[in-house]
């Protein structure tokens, strides 16, 4: 009789082995595909932002137009002055547009000038007047240009004598 009940005493621990390695089993697998599909998810998605973000850098990188420095003379009040500004453009378009822009480097020249010389010195001596030219220059260059192809304007040298 002490034999038949140490073999169901060995039995009966082998039987909650193997319920427990099945639940082991069950749940790793569980674990897995969740984890599975999550990544697929996660990374499916991150390189299909990728893709529309290169495609749009591609098609929308701005470029930088630059034009030859203006010299031109101001009014102190007293005396006659010398401004030399340097112009740059972000322009939309890349180079296609600076193609475009070069073509109309003459007209472009010619309003910034026109807009330059009529300035004193009060006019662009400090921060205020200095945006206030940037944004004129911007207003003549939308009027020769195609709408939107300039998106900025940059002064990168701007000195008074």
């Amino acid at each position: 009789m002490a034999s038949k009940e140490d073999q169901t005493q060995e039995k009966e621990p082998e039987k909650g082995k193997g319920k427990m390695k099945l639940i082991l089993i069950i749940s790793a697998a569980v674990i897995l595909a969740v984890g599975g599909t999550a990544a697929f998810f996660l990374f499916a998605h991150g390189g299909h932002e990728k893709k529309e973000t290169a495609k749009t850098e591609k098609e929308g990188t701005p470029a930088i137009f630059e034009l030859e420095p203006f010299i031109v003379n101001i009014y102190d009040g007293q005396e006659l002055r010398y401004l030399r500004v340097k112009v740059e453009m972000e322009v939309s378009g890349g180079e296609e547009a600076k193609a475009e822009l070069a073509a109309r480097k003459a007209q472009m020249r010619d309003a910034i000038l026109i807009l330059l010389s009529a300035k004193t010195l009060l006019d662009v001596r400090d921060q205020q007047g200095k945006n206030q030219l940037r944004q004129e220059i911007f207003s003549a260059l939308s009027k020769i240009l195609p709408a939107g192809k300039v998106q900025k304007v940059y002064f990168t040298d701007f000195v008074v004598q």
